[in-house]
Order: structure tokens, then sequence, then C-alpha cells
């Protein structure tokens, strides 16, 4: 089963990197972009086929490593 998280820092949260790419995409022409924000995507495969079970356990794995929840929030889906 192929799990796909998707991590993005809070709102409130100052994103320097969306900052920067704002910045370059004004420089660029489009000047009505707005709140630009980045994130990351990671994907892998999970073995368990019990679909519950295996979004449980990604999530502890976001919980424990692939996201800061302190200042990050995520989402998980599995296909």
């Amino acid at each position: 089963m192929k799990a796909k998280v998707q991590v993005f820092l809070k709102p409130g949260v100052l994103d320097v990197q969306g900052k920067a790419v704002e910045a370059a995409l004004h420089g660029l022409g489009w000047a009505d972009v707005k709140n630009v924000r980045v994130g990351r995507t990671i994907e892998f495969d999970v073995a368990d086929g019990d679909a519950e079970k295996a979004k449980a356990e990604v999530k502890s794995m976001c919980d424990k490593l692939l996201a800061n929840t302190v200042i990050e929030s995520y989402s998980v889906s599995l296909g």
C-alpha cells in the first residue's frame, strides 16, 4: 500500500522558503501571487493490508519523526 504524507508549516509560522518563492515569482512578473507556503511530500510503501491500521501506523510515524508537530501539520493518504 502506498502512503503519501504532506507536511506544511502551521498557519502563523513564518515560512521563509514561501516568502523567497513569492518574491521570485513577483520578480518574474507574477505580482498577483500571495501567501505562498512551501511544504514537502513524503511517499513510501506500507506492507500492512489493513487500511485503518496502516493509516494509524503512518500517523504515528509522522508524530514521532516525519513532522515537527509543534510547528507543522500533516495529512496522510493511502492508495
